[in-house]
């Protein structure tokens, strides 16, 4: 099993959303963050602005859905011109172990 946090425009979220539930990956939680990347944040005349707000997606899915879900995040996360900084990142890390709370049974 596997984490994916992806770290996404605010204005993608929806779509981002709408696409990943129409390929059956219905479990997302979402969380409205703030950071920046290699640019080091934006840079207007003298300020600089470090904190750029971004959403941050998390799925947890097999091992097998990781293709599909990586490449619904890059389709529907990029900027309309292609692609641009601030676009954002995927992490995916290994899950060791996963349990319903409600039913106290492993697995997703």
């Amino acid at each position: 099993m596997l984490m994916i946090k992806a770290f996404v425009r605010p204005e993608k979220k929806e779509l981002l959303l709408e696409e990943l539930s129409k390929a059956g990956f219905h479990s997302v939680t979402v969380v409205d963050v703030v950071g920046r990347g290699k640019q080091q944040g934006i840079k207007f005349g003298e300020r600089i602005y470090d904190e750029i707000p971004k959403c941050m997606l998390m799925l947890g899915v097999e091992d097998t859905a990781r293709e599909a879900v990586v490449g619904i995040i890059i389709k529907y996360a990029k900027s309309d011109n292609g692609g641009a900084f601030g676009d954002g990142k995927i992490f995916i890390s290994r899950l060791e172990q996963v349990y319903t709370v409600s039913s106290g049974k492993p697995g997703l």
